[in-house]
């Protein structure tokens, strides 16, 4: 996109800039940005401070062109003669860039209109739907995981979400779902407690998911999903460190590179559902070298290719990767342990490397990690 902007350029200056606007409303649109991130975009890009109205919602912002949020406190209409692009067919719903023009430049049009089409998915992720309670304000969520927005807007949204108590020891982590918007959970709950906690009252609840292992759960963990506690039917989900409440959009960025580690727990994409971010490690860095949707590295080509060979492959090399011994791998597996030898030499001639000494047995995990980050 950079190359192809480049060359418009030479050719036509409002051509390349308009490809630029093109790529960064892509880029904020694809890491989910909220309402103040993309208005903002729109005023550092035209120049002029650019405000958003839908009075339907109740949502005003308003940006200045250095990216500074400021409401207009008089709460004047916005002036007719202003460029604009409406968000819904009645027009009661727009985004402005407040200057006088006789019309909007080629560039102006490009950002109100690649602007205003994020702004609708958006506001349709977050306000598209039964009016809920403000702690369960999805646009409240967005606000304070956006990092672009001020400390000041932030900490109110938090507050409205009940997460800021005025304690300054206060800690939050974020989730994100693979299906669904992102979510806060004080740090507490959305730790794995142990079953015994010394009570004997201690209740717990066994859980049988039809297509992997049992599960034990502290009762109090496997209430409804609408509950404030981490869900128990919760899918993929990506779970961020636990952090002071500012520090959200980066328990939120950690969150999303987990969730590209997770699995769906089947026989074709053998791991786990959930995985925090802060038991990673170092492994985490290979998020930011393998591409999701790029060519995938030569060894996740020898794991697709050895998985293409049997139905059994990838759920034995998981066993192997994920335990501490062979026999341990056979019981995971449900084989005998002379079986999974036979298997692994098998597995061994199709990858091209052996898989039962430590150092294969490490390359062996970071290929099932390179495959499920480079599937996204």
């Amino acid at each position: 996109m950079k190359e192809l902007a480049g060359r418009l350029t030479a050719l036509d200056p409002d051509a390349g800039a308009a490809v630029r606007v093109i790529a960064y409303f892509d880029r904020l649109a694809e890491s989910r940005a909220g309402l103040e991130a993309l208005v903002r975009g729109a005023a550092v890009l035209a120049g002029c401070p650019a405000r958003l109205v839908d009075s339907g919602r109740r949502v005003r912002v308003r940006v200045e062109p250095d990216g500074s949020r400021r409401d207009d406190p008089a709460d004047l209409p916005p002036d007719p003669a202003w460029p604009s692009e409406e968000l819904t067919p009645d027009g009661a719903a727009a985004l402005w860039l407040e200057r006088a023009a006789p019309g909007p430049s080629v560039v102006d049009a490009v950002i109100l209109e690649r602007a205003a089409g994020a702004i609708r998915l958006v506001l349709d992720r977050t306000r598209g739907r039964a009016p809920v309670s403000p702690a369960d304000d999805p646009a409240l969520v967005e606000t304070v995981l956006d990092a672009t927005a001020t400390e000041r807007v932030r900490l109110h949204a938090a507050r409205r979400l009940g997460l800021d108590t005025g304690d300054p020891a206060t800690r939050a982590r974020a989730l994100a779902p693979l299906d669904g918007p992102p979510r806060i959970l004080p740090a507490q709950t959305a730790r794995r407690p142990g079953l015994d906690t010394g009570d004997p009252a201690t209740r717990a609840r066994a859980l049988a998911p039809l297509d992997g292992p049992p599960r034990i759960l502290p009762a109090q963990m496997a209430e409804s999903p609408a509950d404030t506690r981490l869900p128990v039917s919760v899918g993929r989900l990506g779970v961020g460190p636990a952090v002071p409440l500012l520090d959200l959009p980066r328990s939120w960025t950690a969150a999303r590179t987990a969730l590209r580690f997770t699995a769906e727990g089947t026989a074709r994409d053998p791991g786990s559902r959930v995985v925090h971010a802060d038991e990673l490690g170092g492994i985490a860095l290979l998020a930011d070298l393998v591409v999701a949707g790029a060519e995938p590295p030569p060894d996740v080509h020898a794991l697709e290719g050895a998985a293409a060979d049997a139905p059994w492959m990838l759920l034995t090399l998981y066993a192997v990767a994920s335990t501490a011994s062979l026999r341990a791998a056979a019981a995971e597996a449900n084989v005998h342990h002379s079986t999974l030898q036979d298997r692994l030499t098998h597995a061994e001639s199709l990858l091209g490397w052996p898989v039962r000494t430590p150092q294969g047995r490490l390359r062996l995990q970071l290929a099932l990690a390179m495959r499920r980050l480079a599937r996204g």
